[in-house]
């Protein structure tokens, strides 16, 4: 029975160290589609805070081919309960089919975001729209001494 122990021991402390290295943060993911995209949407700080600067990151791929899409044209769009509205267009990111928007929440409370987006630049093709999502924006950042 000795012998049980220290084994138990040891697969207890590799259970462990298995989670403390699995316990860095992820960042979190939302995943959204249209008729013909899918998107995959992060943002560099979340939950946001009311006006700072939040860049979201956002992959589109085909939806049925699951190619990324790299000449496509979108915007992220933001509006909250009193009807303020905020957005900005994609720009292209580091990776192919990756896009950048930058949007500043003027206040803190619960906002609704969406996404519209087309392969290509051409006018005359509808924008695509995601269903919106909710987000919680916090009060802004305390100010530093």
């Amino acid at each position: 029975m000795s012998r049980i122990r220290p084994l138990a021991l040891v697969a207890a402390f590799a259970v462990v160290a298995g989670l403390a290295c699995a316990s860095e943060p992820r960042p979190h993911r939302i995943r959204l589609a249209t008729d013909d995209f899918a998107f995959e949407v992060t943002a560099d700080v979340m939950p946001p805070r009311a006006v700072d600067l939040t860049t979201y990151t956002i992959r589109v791929k085909h939806r049925e081919t699951k190619a990324p899409v790299v000449d496509g044209e979108g915007r992220l769009f933001a509006t909250n309960r009193s009807r303020t509205t905020v957005w900005d267009g994609f720009a292209p990111g580091t990776e192919p089919g990756t896009y950048t928007a930058r949007v500043r929440f003027l206040t803190a409370g619960q906002w609704q975001l969406g996404i519209q987006f087309r392969a290509g630049h051409d006018t005359t093709v509808a924008l695509q729209r995601t269903h919106d999502w909710g987000q919680l924006v916090r009060n802004e950042s305390p100010p530093e001494p």
